[in-house]
């Protein structure tokens, strides 16, 4: 395993980072032009970057402990240098002139738990090639770039909501994010509350798959209701002369946008524990993308002391959940969730609070 003066033969040009992201409320509405409501995560991936003085670029992880080289005209194989390149080539076609590279990416956030490990490694990619290369490129514009890497080079048709998080958001304020318009403000945490991130155990096998179908389901779901998107349902009730799965799914979309427009206002920690709650069961029965580890995670957290609500976060089929909690509680009820989860033989890991074992990596 490389460190990384024996990678650059000494300190890189610039150093960058860009945190994950937990959807609070929102799920599966970013790709029917809906709205979210995200907070950046206290993990971060971090990116060193040089230019590399050879012909190739030259990508290392310890992480993944490979090294990806490839020339000026190739390109990287897929995994995690399809994201590193997807950046480089969608800068180049902006204009930048961008020379060969060394990157050098370390990351404590947790691959395929839901907080969007590859959305940090884009925008962090970004904003090093931003900070070395000297050119303008607004926060907004950086998340569309590292989008388009994702879904143009890494092949995953995926919404804006992950990289518009990891650029603009930070931990203290939520930010709501409308996904037509890419308007977007932060909103304060609910008062009084925290919050609790449980990784279930499970890696997300699935949600690749069942995303796109979902995705196909929704647009037909709008083509039906003569919609350009599920966004613009005015009335909840006329998803309901759908057929399955349709109707279900289009209630699901409706019904969460009508939950984070309502949160995006200002709510009582309590209500939008209640929020959090219909979130979950709309993604369990209606959306179906939960699958029984996750829903007893939730129910683990929801009897946990201080607990408000609890939902899934993320694609679902796997990964973490989310839980807001009194303030000053979430040490204890994260503790106590785990055990409760973790009883019948599962391997559950407190993401957040960050444990005092990983705060020195931070």
């Amino acid at each position: 395993m490389m460190n990384t003066d024996t990678f650059f033969g000494g300190a890189p040009e610039v150093n960058a980072s860009a945190p994950g992201r937990v959807n609070l409320l929102g799920e599966h509405t970013d790709y029917n032009d809906g709205f979210m409501l995200p907070v950046a995560t206290p993990q971060r991936t971090l990116v060193a970057m040089s230019r590399s003085g050879d012909e190739h670029f030259h990508f290392y992880s310890p992480t993944f402990d490979n090294t990806v080289t490839f020339a000026q005209d190739g390109n990287a194989r897929q995994g995690y240098g399809s994201y590193i390149e997807g950046c480089i080539r969608l800068v180049q076609a902006e204009g930048v002139e961008v020379p060969p590279l060394r990157v050098y990416i370390t990351t404590n956030l947790p691959v395929g738990s839901g907080l969007s490990s590859s959305a940090a490694l884009e925008v962090a990619t970004l904003r090093a090639m931003r900070a070395l290369l000297g050119f303008a490129l607004d926060d907004v514009k950086l998340a569309r770039i590292a989008q388009r890497a994702e879904i143009e080079y890494a092949h995953v048709n995926c919404g804006i909501m992950d990289q518009m998080a990891s650029s603009l958001c930070d931990e203290d304020n939520m930010l709501f994010i409308d996904a037509r318009t890419l308007e977007h403000r932060l909103v304060k945490m609910p008062p009084g509350s925290e919050l609790i991130v449980v990784d279930s155990g499970v890696a997300r096998k699935l949600a690749a798959s069942k995303y796109n179908e979902r995705r196909a389901e929704c647009e037909e779901a709008s083509r039906k209701l003569g919609v350009q998107a599920l966004r613009d349902v005015q009335d909840p009730a006329a998803v309901e002369s759908l057929p399955s799965p349709m109707r279900e799914r289009a209630r699901h979309v409706v019904h969460e946008n009508l939950r984070v427009l309502e949160a995006a206002q200002g709510v009582s920690a309590e209500r939008f524990g209640e929020l959090m709650n219909a979130s979950h069961f709309s993604l369990r029965d209606d959306y179906e993308v939960s699958i029984p580890e996750l829903d007893a995670l939730c129910e683990a957290l929801r009897a946990a002391p201080g607990v408000l609500g609890a939902r899934l976060t993320g694609a679902g089929f796997g990964g973490a959940c989310v839980a807001l909690c009194r303030a000053g509680q979430a040490q204890e009820a994260a503790a106590a969730a785990l055990a409760a989860y973790n009883k019948n033989g599962r391997q559950g890991r407190i993401l957040i609070p960050v444990p005092t074992e990983q705060k020195g990596q931070q």
